[in-house]
């Protein structure tokens, strides 16, 4: 026996919203876990609001997501054309099927479909049993000879012999139309699957492409680990039911069953979200990471200063200083204001953190002494700078922390960051010395 087929069918006419990623995920999934066949359909019969560079960020979308489909555009496969604007003859044989059954009658230009007017019945796979009752006759192709959503969408499910059709909730308002056409036809129905609605963070509604953080686009911009997105994106109205969160795909797809979907809407939360992606940095190779920041950097372009300055570098010294960042951000997006002093001179210093530490101490004489001892230090490694602070701290009676804060603050213009010792190692001795020297004679820093 064949597997399931299942279709992720996307409309051209706008950037890829995060409800529609989820959809397409969980199809996908279901696929996966079924063994299954996981269509792509582009439904672009609304000439006016399709777009090429919309279509692209549905491929790109899916392929950054991990989706890959086994049939549709670029993939191919038994059923096509996967575009709806290309199969307008398949329309017109479904039309014919209609009309030779007694089903339509044109009306003002447009062509109506006769209902039944009897209640239609399915066994939602999330609802439950559904009931609704379609009162009225319905348009099917428009004055102007083009087909209505619900006619080629109930048609391209017959014609592709799909056999689960998986949608967001705001559909189970068509599901009667649907339901009425398949019959009408002849055919068997799908098995429906309606997912609950994804809320928007705060407030009633559903989230809309409106809303802070409803694009995927706005995630590939920020270098967002796609497979955090992902993780998150199945949470929203499905739990594997072990309170768990944080899983491998291979486990996601192992455990996911329609059974296990939400019937309660999910509320998005971009905090929660934030946190599974800074979970799956920290986990990530330096080179990757180095590598996604380096996309980022590009990302930004030439006019962001400290972008510029961070992709002048060369790859080893950039790939050490982000190994160096990464347990320390919660984002790449951080990394151009939390790396700025490692690639230029010209970094801001942190009044607050500048008030704090000139507060008590002599944090002049100290720094004087810092750069004394590291004049002639071993900068190869970390313990050996630690081990001449530790000896300059015991000879002077003091503790090294009081030549940790100034020294901080001088090299890099802020009391927090990567491990005292790492920044200078890395910086080196002559920058190092250089910067407490200016530090030291330049009065707006004291």
């Amino acid at each position: 026996m064949p597997g399931p087929r299942v279709r992720f069918a996307p409309s051209p006419t706008g950037f890829f919203h995060i409800g529609s990623a989820r959809t397409a995920l969980f199809n996908w999934l279901y696929a996966r876990h079924t063994g299954g066949t996981f269509v792509l359909r582009i439904e672009d019969t609304d000439q006016a609001r399709n777009s090429d560079e919309f279509l692209n960020v549905i491929y790109d979308s899916l392929r950054w997501l991990g989706l890959d489909w086994d049939e549709g555009p670029h993939a191919g496969g038994d059923f096509g054309p996967y575009r709806q604007s290309e199969r307008a003859g398949i329309y017109r044989e479904y039309l014919e099927r209609l009309k030779a059954a007694g089903r339509t009658y044109e009306k003002d230009g447009a062509l109506f479909f006769r209902i039944s007017g009897e209640p239609q019945v399915i066994d939602d796979a999330v609802r439950g049993r559904v009931e609704r009752l379609e009162e009225k006759d319905f348009v099917i192709f428009r004055s102007d000879g083009s087909p209505v959503f619900h006619f080629v969408n109930v048609v391209d499910d017959i014609a592709m012999r799909i056999t689960h059709v998986i949608r967001g909730e705001d559909h189970l308002s068509n599901t009667s139309k649907h339901v009425e056409l398949f019959k009408a036809f002849g055919e068997p129905l799908p098995t429906f699957a309606h997912l609950p609605l994804i809320l928007k963070q705060s407030g009633p509604g559903k989230m809309s492409k409106r809303d802070q953080g409803a694009l995927v686009e706005e995630y590939r911009r920020r270098a967002y680990l796609p497979e955090a997105l992902v993780n998150f994106l199945c949470l929203l109205g499905w739990s594997p039911k072990d309170d768990r969160e944080k899983m491998p795909m291979a486990e996601i797809i192992r455990l996911f069953d329609l059974p296990g979907i939400n019937q309660s809407n999910a509320r998005f939360d971009d905090k929660k979200l934030a946190h599974m992606n800074m979970v799956y940095l920290l986990e990530q190779a330096p080179e990757r990471f180095a590598a996604l920041a380096r996309g980022f950097f590009t990302g930004l372009g030439p006019a962001d200063p400290a972008a510029a300055d961070a992709l002048a570098a060369s790859p080893d010294y950039f790939l050490a200083v982000m190994a160096l960042s990464q347990p320390k951000v919660k984002a790449i997006e951080e990394l151009p204001a939390y790396t700025r002093y490692f690639f230029t001179e010209d970094y801001p210093v942190d009044p607050k953190a500048r008030e704090t530490i000139f507060a008590k101490g002599d944090p002049r004489t100290r720094l004087a002494e810092l750069a004394a001892a590291f004049s002639t230090a071993d900068f190869s490694s970390d313990a050996t700078l630690e081990q001449v602070l530790r000896d300059l701290a015991a000879a002077k009676a003091l503790k090294i922390a009081d030549y940790i804060h100034p020294g901080r603050l001088a090299v890099s213009g802020t009391s927090v960051g990567p491990s005292f010792f790492s920044i200078y190692r890395l910086i080196g001795r002559d920058k190092a010395l250089r910067r407490i020297e200016r530090f030291l004679g330049a009065p707006d820093r004291l």
